[in-house]
């Protein structure tokens, strides 16, 4: 099984794919919260980490006394070097929407580090539930690698099925070709939650 305690320490190399990855995430982060409405703000952050996305981005930020966030992490090592004040870190596992069914919908919906490390028909089962998990125009912000065979058109496109219109795609030329996609909810969100568990993270 992978350390995901371990998997951090990537970001302590500022030249690293997960460093790369993290900037652009940040940056989309920012953005997506000036554009809510004026309000309060609901952030979801599934398989979040250490919430270095988060935690990187909410101290400071103009919307910050609006927003109410909500990090999903099941590793109760990363999940205790998560929080903030208006942060709540909830050790249990992304993939049941039933730990988190309190917290929707979303305004913001953090989908990453997730679709590298699961099957392909699970990302496409996560594009396709994720309108149900968010408000009326929420933003999606998801990553995955670009390595051979590159699925992210695929994805972009199941996100689109799915009622997002694209905002950006971030793929900037590095050995790991990460890629950072965002979408913004054109449709009514559907009122039934999905079933049954979103996905499974693979053995290694």
């Amino acid at each position: 099984m992978k350390d995901w305690l371990a998997w951090h320490a990537g970001y302590d190399d500022p030249s690293s794919s997960l460093s790369v990855r993290l900037r652009l995430v940040r940056e989309h982060l920012s953005r997506a919260l000036e554009a809510v409405p004026p309000g309060p703000v609901r952030l979801l952050s599934l398989c979040a980490g250490q919430g270095h996305d988060v935690l990187g981005v909410l101290p400071g930020h103009p919307r910050e006394p609006d927003v109410s966030a909500v990090l999903v992490e099941q590793d109760p090592r990363n999940a205790a070097l998560a929080g903030l004040a208006q942060v709540e870190v909830r050790e249990a596992d992304a993939a049941r929407v039933a730990g988190y069914a309190d917290a929707l919908p979303a305004d913001v919906l953090l989908l990453c580090g997730i679709f590298g490390n699961v099957s392909d028909p699970d990302i496409r089962r996560t594009a396709q539930a994720a309108p149900a998990l968010c408000a009326a125009g929420a933003t999606v912000i998801w990553t995955r690698h670009r390595r051979a065979p590159d699925l992210t058109p695929r994805i972009r496109a199941w996100f689109a099925g799915s009622g997002f219109e694209e905002v950006a795609f971030d793929s900037p030329d590095n050995q790991a070709r990460t890629g950072v996609g965002v979408g913004r909810l054109a449709v009514a969100p559907p009122a039934a939650l999905p079933d049954g568990p979103l996905f499974a993270f693979r053995a290694a």
